[in-house]
């Protein structure tokens, strides 16, 4: 047989509405007769309530170590429970809202970039730096076949070939796009 709700309330420094409040959230289970167990009560408040905010800021968390009474958390992360948790989750939300905001921002300065437009770009360049090297052995092959007093096709099936060949080197190099 524990305590009466308001002697535990006195204990806790809470209002007696309080502790009912934690009994309806689960927070803290009284006994079968309605009595509270002041030092399970005491584990289990601890354990399963949000960290106390004064304010808008939010104290330190208080890290609460397993006694001998204790059953071991031997979940899948072995994560601790209740408040702990709570506010890892809290500030995991508020770093990934933070990163968010400053990738929209970025975007909104015009530091970043749309990846497909990008990429679509840089084809579109490619391929007309490539469709120039096509057709610049048809404009020059003539003008070096006079210089060199040899025959202009000649000239001009030498210098395809060798562009040609240039280029195909050129398309097998894999670019890393990280």
């Amino acid at each position: 047989m524990g305590i009466s709700i308001r002697a535990y309330a006195r204990h806790r420094g809470v209002t007696d509405t309080a502790v009912h409040k934690a009994i309806r959230a689960g927070r803290i289970t009284p006994e079968a007769d309605g009595t509270i167990d002041a030092d399970r009560a005491d584990r289990e408040w601890a354990r399963n309530s949000d960290v106390p905010k004064a304010g808008t800021r939010a104290k330190a968390a208080k890290v609460v170590m397993p006694d001998a009474s204790t059953p071991p958390n031997d979940g899948p992360a072995a994560l601790p429970t209740g408040g702990t948790s709570l506010l890892q989750a809290r500030t995991v939300n508020e770093v990934v809202k933070a990163q968010t905001n400053k990738v929209r921002l970025a975007r909104l300065k015009g530091e970043l970039v749309d990846r497909p437009q990008a990429i679509a770009h840089v084809f579109k360049l490619a391929r007309s730096e490539r469709d120039a090297w096509l057709n610049w052995p048809a404009r020059i092959s003539a003008q070096m076949a006079a210089r060199l007093d040899v025959d202009p096709h000649a000239m001009h099936v030498a210098l395809e070939a060798a562009v040609r060949e240039h280029l195909q080197e050129l398309g097998e190099l894999r670019p890393r796009v990280d």
